[in-house]
């Protein structure tokens, strides 16, 4: 068994501390007080089992707004065993309302505090959405133009296809034809060649047939 006094510095008067340290004794089944100590501080004696006593003390270093506990005096001595339950040493009633309308106001003001930041918060989501939104709007309008130009290309590809097929057509019978009129000159030429060269062997014929007339004339 502990017993343990400690002294308690920071924001722990004005604030609900003293309650907080009640609730968490009462947990622990701690026996002792709480009290305030002019101007700022507070007084705690406590008894205990040793395993429950150091969970106390761990418990009761608080940082939890409006609470902020900085430094935590701790003294240990013999257990005697003089108290039944924990409480609450309070002053007198005047003081004891003014520290319950300070730590009311306390809670009030950071409750206006977290709703001035959630309406903030809320502002700037609704900004974000209509931010979203209209990137949206735009993604929508650059897809519908994006199907649009595809479209145009397409259509401009379909273009140039039935051209390119036109002026194939149109090169196949121009040169077909041009083939036609080469191969029509070359079968006149074999004739006419043909033709030349039965003039020729007649000619020397006719020639050889003259010479050998010729000599036998003068013989």
């Amino acid at each position: 068994m502990k017993r343990v006094i400690a002294i308690v510095k920071g924001k722990v008067q004005k604030v609900n501390y003293r309650d907080a340290v009640e609730e968490i004794a009462r947990k622990l089944n701690i026996t002792g007080f709480v009290e305030n100590l002019k101007p700022y501080d507070v007084r705690i004696i406590a008894e205990g089992e040793d395993e429950r006593m150091d969970q106390f003390i761990e418990q009761i270093k608080i940082k939890k707004f409006p609470i902020e506990v900085e430094t935590l005096e701790v003294r240990f001595e013999e257990f005697k065993g003089e108290f039944e339950y924990f409480e609450i040493k309070r002053g007198e009633w005047g003081e004891e309302i003014a520290e319950r309308l300070d730590t009311a106001g306390k809670l009030l003001y950071k409750s206006v505090e977290l709703g001035e930041r959630s309406v903030a918060l809320g502002e700037r989501s609704v900004a974000l959405g209509e931010r979203s939104v209209a990137l949206g709007e735009k993604s929508v309008q650059l897809s519908g133009e994006s199907v649009e130009i595809g479209k145009k290309m397409l259509d401009k590809l379909d273009i140039f296809h039935q051209d390119t097929m036109q002026r194939f057509d149109s090169l196949d019978v121009k040169y077909g034809r041009i083939a036609e009129n080469i191969e029509r000159i070359l079968e006149e030429l074999k004739e006419e060649r043909k033709e030349y060269r039965e003039s020729v062997e007649r000619l020397v014929n006719a020639i050889i047939e003259s010479r050998k007339g010729s000599g036998r004339a003068n013989d």
